[in-house]
């Protein structure tokens, strides 16, 4: 979308700034929500940025289901496609360091996250596992644990769960996550369940009685209340206090100029209609990270183009 080109490049700036990136690499997922594409410091080691892009065609009903606005009648979708970038990081950095299995948070700025390059396979691109049962425990047990921090994530299906070359699960996307607290809480912890189900009876051919009930979850930690997640209440214990966004006010306001400065420019902008392009492959899986159901995905040789300083470059993607 070339309303987000000036702060892709204010993002890629700080980023390089503080060292966090030196070189970007090719696009390796497309999402309804964000762009993904590998990245790498001055070591050479290898992440991934996840580029929040709210406002898509065909998401455009998102201020309605998400309350990041706070309910306000006029927001811009650079400014939410912010605030969701920031809710994931939160989300991503209070269940790693609580041992969930989500990619390492590395930063956090303005609409884009920096995250650990999980080396796995979407589980919708898995057609073989070694030990169904075990996974299919593996990922009951995550949702209950998940509750029982306070927690659901609202998406958890096959697109946002990847698995490792030891069939162990990961989870992504969290910028949805609403709190146990929340008015349909048990609605997304069902739909959760049955997704899970669903997938394992048709890819599998396998069912289990294993089926958790969102009334018998024990809460152990309201991580949904430190964090602020949508939907929570602070009756559920008013000795917690919600955490306030890291980001100094001095940050925000200049990201709020930015956004003022840029839409400012992109007034006139018509919005692009989405693509959906796919790239198929035979028998093969193609390591994708990032957003739910990828429409696309690109992959070249491992060639990364430098994004800070001012110097060209003569680095080519294929």
């Amino acid at each position: 979308m070339e309303m987000f080109a000036g702060y892709d490049y204010l993002v890629l700036k700080a980023f390089a700034n503080r060292g966090v990136i030196h070189s970007m690499g090719c696009q390796i997922g497309v999402g309804k929500e964000s762009d993904v594409y590998l990245v790498a410091d001055e070591t050479g080691k290898q992440y991934v940025i996840k580029i929040h892009r709210l406002g898509r065609t065909s998401f455009r009903k998102l201020k309605e289901k998400r309350d990041y606005h706070c309910h306000r009648h006029t927001v811009s979708w650079i400014y939410l496609s912010r605030l969701a970038a920031t809710k994931e990081f939160s989300f991503m950095k209070a269940l790693f360091e609580r041992s969930f299995p989500v990619p390492h948070p590395v930063d956090v700025n303005r609409h884009c996250v920096i995250m650990e390059l999980v080396n796995g396979y979407p589980l919708c691109q898995v057609h073989h596992i070694s030990d169904i049962p075990k996974l299919y425990e593996e990922l009951m047990n995550m949702i209950i644990r998940l509750a029982q921090y306070g927690l659901i994530h609202c998406d958890f299906n096959e697109f946002n769960i990847m698995i490792d070359d030891s069939d162990k699960p990961i989870l992504i996307d969290f910028p949805q996550m609403v709190s146990t607290s929340h008015s349909n809480a048990e609605w997304y912890f069902d739909r959760d369940v049955e997704c899970i189900c669903e997938f394992f009876r048709k890819r599998f051919g396998y069912e289990s009685d294993l089926i958790p009930d969102f009334d018998d979850i024990i809460k152990v930690e309201n991580v949904d209340i430190i964090i602020g997640a949508s939907g929570y209440t602070q009756l559920v214990d008013s000795t917690v206090t919600p955490q306030r966004d890291s980001t100094n006010s001095e940050q925000v306001k200049n990201d709020l100029k930015d956004v003022h400065f840029i839409e400012k420019k992109a007034e006139h902008i018509p919005v692009q209609e989405e693509t959906n392009s796919v790239v198929t492959t035979e028998d093969k899986h193609i390591p994708v990270h990032g957003d739910e159901e990828t429409s696309s995905v690109v992959t070249t040789e491992d060639k990364h183009i430098p994004v800070h300083g001012d110097e060209e470059t003569n680095s080519v993607v294929t």
